[in-house]
C-alpha cells in the first residue's frame, strides 16, 4: 500500500509552548529551493510520497486554463482556492458557473458551510442550508466545469479519473512535478489528488512561481498570470484574516494551504518552501514556511516578524494569551 514517509523520516519542525512548557511538538519533512532551482535545505525525507491536498490547486487551476477555461484575475485566484466562502467568494464561482452555462448543481464537491464565521451566522439567521458553492473548493469545481466546456467534454461525471479533464490535469501535473504520480486518491472535495514527493511538488511550485507572463511558453505564461492574480487578489485564495491571505498581503509571497498539514509558499524573489505535518496538523505551517523562506534570505526579519503577530499562533488560557504555536528552529 502507498504511504507517506515515518516518523524516523521525519524532523521537528514546529512547538507548542504553553506557559514555558513545550506541550507539544510537530514533525515533518521541508525542502527550500533557491530562485536558480537548486536544493537550498533539505528537512527529513523530501522523497517520500505525500498526498498533496489542496497544494494541488494551483496545478490543476493551469490544466484548466490550458484545456480553454477563460481564467484570469479574481476568476483565477478562485480556481487555486480553498476559500472561506464569503458572498465575496460566492459570486465569483457563480461568474464562473455562469461563463460555462451551468448551475450551482452541476458542481461536484459536497455542501458545506462556508469557513467564514460572519458568512455562516448570516446563513443560519437566514434559515439557509449548507450549500456547494460555499464549500471551499467550489471555485476550483466551476473552473473544472468552465475547462469541459471550453474543451468540448461533457460535464457529466468531471470528477471521474478516467474522464477526459482528470486525464489532462494528471498529464500537466506530471510535466510540472517532473515525475509519475505513484497514485490516485479522492480528496475531501470528490476530485482526484495524486501522490507525489514533497521534492517533486516544490519543484512544481517553484516553476509556477518563478514563471513570467512573457515567456515563450504557454503554461509558464499561465503559471505567470496565476501568481499575479493571487497577489493582486489576496482575499480570493483563503479569506480575510486567514493565514494565506495574510502572508500574501503582509509578504508579497504566493501561498497556498493544503489539508492534512501540507503547505507550499514562494517568495518574491522565487525561493520556495514545501513542508508536510506528519500528524496532519496544519495550525503551525505557515509560519513555518515563513521561517523557512527567512532563513533562506528571502524574506527580511523585521516583516516576518511583523507577519508572525498576524497569524493565529496564540495559545490561550482562561481567554488570555500563556502561550504560542513556533517553528522549532
Amino acid at each position: 500500500m502507498p504511504q507517506t514517509f515515518p516518523a524516523a523520516s521525519a524532523v521537528e519542525l514546529a512547538v507548542v509552548e504553553r506557559s514555558g512548557f513545550v506541550e507539544s511538538r510537530h514533525i515533518g519533512t521541508a525542502v527550500v529551493i533557491a530562485p536558480d532551482g537548486t536544493v537550498a535545505e533539505k528537512l527529513g525525507d523530501t522523497g517520500a510520497l505525500i498526498l498533496p491536498r489542496s497544494t494541488l490547486k494551483p496545478l490543476q487551476a493551469l490544466a484548466c486554463v490550458s484545456a480553454g477555461a477563460a481564467l484570469e484575475g479574481e476568476r483565477l485566484g478562485l480556481a487555486t482556492a480553498s476559500h472561506s466562502g464569503t458572498d465575496r467568494h460566492v459570486a465569483v464561482v457563480r461568474d464562473i458557473l455562469d461563463a460555462a452555462g451551468l448551475g450551482e448543481d452541476a458542481l461536484g464537491c459536497p455542501p458545506a458551510w462556508p469557513g467564514d464565521r460572519a458568512a455562516r451566522d448570516e446563513m443560519v439567521r437566514d434559515h439557509a442550508e449548507p450549500s456547494r458553492i460555499r464549500m471551499n473548493c467550489s471555485g476550483k469545481h466551476a473552473a473544472m466545469l468552465l475547462a469541459c466546456r471550453a474543451a468540448d467534454w461533457s460535464p457529466e461525471g468531471y470528477l471521474d479519473p478516467q474522464h477526459p479533464l482528470q486525464a489532462h490535469i494528471r498529464d500537466v501535473v506530471e510535466r510540472l512535478i517532473g515525475e509519475k504520480v505513484s497514485a490516485t486518491a479522492v480528496d475531501g472535495c470528490g476530485a482526484p489528488v495524486y501522490a507525489m514527493t514533497l521534492f517533486g511538488l516544490a519543484k512544481a511550485i517553484h516553476r509556477i512561481g518563478t514563471s513570467s507572463t512573457t515567456s515563450p511558453f504557454a503554461l509558464h505564461r499561465s503559471a505567470g498570470a496565476l501568481v499575479e492574480a493571487v497577489r493582486a487578489h489576496p482575499w480570493t485564495i483563503d479569506g480575510p484574516g486567514r493565514p494565506d491571505t495574510i502572508a500574501i498581503e503582509q509578504l508579497g509571497v504566493f501561498a497556498k494551504t493544503g489539508a492534512e498539514g501540507v503547505m507550499v509558499m514562494v517568495a518574491p524573489d522565487g525561493t520556495t518552501a514545501a513542508l508536510k505535518m506528519l500528524d496532519g496538523s496544519g495550525r503551525a505551517a505557515a509560519a513555518v514556511a515563513v521561517r523557512l523562506l527567512e532563513r533562506a534570505g528571502a524574506l527580511a526579519p523585521s516583516a516576518v516578524a511583523e507577519v508572525m503577530t498576524k497569524l493565529p499562533l496564540s495559545v490561550s488560557g482562561s481567554g488570555q494569551a500563556v502561550g504560542a504555536i513556533r517553528p522549532a528552529f
